[in-house]
C-alpha cells in the first residue's frame, strides 16, 4: 500500500509521455535524422529543469525526507566510458525506437514487440553486471 503513490506517479508520467508524443517511434526517428525540434525540446527542457533543481538544492541546502542533506558525489572523468557507453545506448535507442523508460509505457499502450526489447535490455544489463569489473570505468 505504501508504494501505491509511486505507481500513480508512474502512470501519470506515462500518460504525459504518451500525450506529448515522447514515446512515438516517428518522433524518435525524426530526432535521429535531425528533422524536428520536438524531442530535443523535451530533452532540453528536462536537462534545464534538472540543472535548475540541483542549483536550488545546493543553494538552499534542501534536505531529503529523512532529513539528510542532498549532495551528489563527483563523477570520475573518463572519455572512454562516456563515448563507448553513449554509443551503445544510442545505437540501442535507435534500433529499438525507445529508450529504457518508454519501453514499459509502449508495452502498456499495446506495442507487444517491446517485450523483445525489454528482454534484450535485461540481458544487456546482466552482461554488463558480469563484465563490469573488466570494463574501463
Amino acid at each position: 500500500m505504501k508504494f501505491l503513490k509511486f505507481l500513480f506517479v508512474g502512470i501519470f508520467f506515462g500518460i504525459i509521455l504518451v500525450k506529448s508524443e515522447a514515446v512515438s517511434w516517428y518522433r524518435i526517428f525524426e530526432m535521429f535524422k535531425f528533422q524536428s525540434f520536438h524531442m530535443f525540446g523535451i530533452i532540453g527542457s528536462a536537462v534545464f529543469l534538472g540543472i535548475l533543481f540541483l542549483w536550488i538544492f545546493r543553494r538552499f541546502k534542501v534536505k531529503s525526507i529523512e532529513g539528510n542533506e542532498i549532495h551528489l558525489a563527483p563523477k570520475d572523468k573518463s572519455f572512454a566510458r562516456y563515448i563507448i557507453g553513449g554509443t551503445i545506448f544510442g545505437l540501442g535507442w535507435a534500433l529499438a525506437g525507445a529508450c529504457p523508460g518508454p519501453m514499459y509505457i509502449l508495452l502498456g499502450t499495446g506495442v507487444s514487440s517491446m517485450l523483445l526489447v525489454i528482454a534484450a535490455a535485461t540481458l544487456g544489463t546482466f552482461v554488463y553486471g558480469v563484465l563490469k569489473n573488466k570494463l574501463p570505468h
